[in-house]
C-alpha cells in the first residue's frame, strides 16, 4: 500500500481520486444517452466533488507528479467539457431545435469542446506538477461547466429557449481562452 502515498505511483490518492472522476464523467455520459439527466447530472457534480479532492490531496501530501497532471485535465475535459456539452445537446437542443438551428448548434458544441481542449491543453504546457498560480486567465473548465449548468437548468425550466442556449454556450466557450482573471481559491 506504499504506492497509495508515493509522489511517483500513478496510482497514489490524489490519482485514485482523479480516476474516481473519471469513472463518474464516463458512466454520467452512458446516462445522458439513455436521456436520464438527472442521475447524470448527480454522477457530474460527484465527479466535480473529487476533482476538488484529487488537488487539496495532491498538494497536502505531496504526491503532484507530472502523470497527474495529465490525468487531472483529461479528466476535467470529460467531466467539466464532454458531460456538459453532452447534456446540453441531448437534453435541450435536440427536443427543441430542427433544421439549420440544430446545425448552428452541433457547430457551437463543437467550437465548445475545442476551447475547453485548448484551453487544458494550454493550461498544461504553462503549469509546473504542484504548483498552484493565485489567479486563471480565462474562464476554468469546472467554472464553464457550472455556467453550462445554469443555463441547462434555465432551458429546463423554460427561463431561456434553446436559441439562447446556443449563444450562453457560445460566450462561455470564448471565455474559456480569454484574458479574463479569475481568482484561485
Amino acid at each position: 500500500m506504499k504506492f497509495i502515498f508515493n509522489s511517483q505511483s500513478h496510482f497514489n490518492l490524489a490519482n485514485i481520486f482523479t480516476f474516481v472522476n473519471i469513472t463518474a464523467g464516463l458512466i454520467a455520459i452512458f446516462f445522458i444517452t439513455q436521456n436520464n439527466f438527472f442521475v447524470a447530472i448527480i454522477l457530474a457534480w460527484i465527479g466535480g466533488a473529487f476533482d476538488i479532492f484529487d488537488g487539496k490531496i495532491a498538494r497536502k501530501y505531496k504526491l503532484s507528479n507530472e502523470f497527474g497532471v495529465q490525468l487531472d485535465s483529461f479528466a476535467d475535459f470529460l467531466s467539466f467539457v464532454l458531460v456538459p456539452v453532452f447534456l446540453i445537446f441531448q437534453s435541450t437542443y435536440t427536443t427543441n431545435l430542427s433544421g439549420i438551428w440544430i446545425i448552428l448548434a452541433s457547430v457551437i458544441c463543437v467550437y465548445y469542446i475545442i476551447s475547453g481542449l485548448r484551453r487544458l491543453i494550454h493550461f498544461n504546457i504553462n503549469t509546473d506538477a504542484g504548483e498552484v498560480d493565485r489567479f486563471f486567465t480565462g474562464v476554468p473548465t469546472p467554472l464553464g461547466a457550472i455556467l453550462l449548468w445554469l443555463i441547462y437548468l434555465c432551458a429546463t425550466y423554460e427561463i431561456i429557449s434553446a436559441l439562447s442556449v446556443i449563444i450562453f454556450m457560445a460566450i462561455i466557450g470564448w471565455s474559456l481562452n480569454s484574458k479574463i482573471k479569475i481568482p484561485h481559491p
